[in-house]
């Protein structure tokens, strides 16, 4: 079951070959806020996306929560952890943050030993 998660999640992460600079360019806000939330990262500000002419944070945010939602899985946060992924905490008002969190804990405690 691990293997498939992980392969998941490898997978996952390769369709995040664009970078974020070709997305914005290409005024895509709803992938980069995906790919941003997929990664874990902390969610941009208004004052960020304001720097951008082609921005459109209603889309960014739409992708960011999408991404979060499949970032924010407890199955596969040992895997996180485990590969040596800092948490930003951006579970923590999810459903299962506080489940996530402490199996990306223990990925965590495992990866620095």
């Amino acid at each position: 079951m691990n293997k498939r998660l992980i392969a998941g999640l490898v997978v996952i992460l390769a369709g995040c070959a664009s970078s974020a600079d070709d997305l914005i360019a290409k005024g895509d806000w709803y992938q980069v806020g995906y790919q941003e939330g997929l990664r874990g990262n902390v969610s941009r500000s208004m004052a960020d996306l304001s720097q951008y002419s082609n921005a459109e944070p209603a889309e960014y945010d739409k992708g960011y929560l999408s991404g979060i939602a499949e970032y924010c899985n407890p199955n596969v946060a040992y895997q996180i952890g485990l590969s040596g992924q800092y948490y930003e905490g951006v579970c923590e008002n999810t459903e299962e943050g506080q489940k996530f969190r402490m199996e990306w804990q223990r990925g965590w405690m495992e990866y620095n030993k």
